[in-house]
């Protein structure tokens, strides 16, 4: 029986993507992305945010860099990679995040400027996906007390 591991995620990002040249000249970006969901307790209107280590590699770290910035929103799909690293005082340290492999951004055309026309990246830049009415403010508040 064969396995499946694919995730999507629809969010807005955190901060601008940094990257890194690995030996090579091997590109990697990475960059916090956060989604939302909202229920009601108690006849209130509660709104919990998720919080995704992206990592995209070579080409598609590239087009990251280029195309995403803070507070953007994004369509990613990816696969769940767990890793473990020894931190500076010896301690195991486990790390889940999505290693990119396509992302749509999304938006109105105003967003993107002179930059993209319409543009799908799954290793290139080809269309963005368009969507009415959507508030790249929302993120663009660096007083929330999150480190990313």
């Amino acid at each position: 029986m064969a396995s499946v591991n694919k995730v999507i995620l629809v969010g807005h990002l955190g901060k601008d993507p940094e990257v890194r040249y690995l030996d090579g000249n091997i590109t990697v970006c990475s960059f916090p992305l956060a989604t939302s969901e909202s229920y009601t307790k108690d006849g209130v209107r509660m709104q919990h945010t998720e919080w995704h280590n992206i990592v995209m590699w070579r080409n598609l770290g590239e087009m990251a860099v280029k195309y995403l910035k803070k507070g953007k929103l994004v369509y990613i799909e990816g696969r769940l990679r767990t890793r473990n690293y020894e931190d500076k005082e010896g301690h195991r340290r486990f790390v889940t995040e999505i290693v990119g492999e396509n992302f749509k951004l999304l938006g109105r055309p105003s967003d993107f400027g002179q930059q993209v026309k319409s543009s799908t990246v799954e290793n290139t830049a080809e269309d963005v996906e368009k969507e009415q009415d959507v508030d790249f403010m929302e993120n663009d508040n660096d007083t929330d007390g999150l480190p990313f």
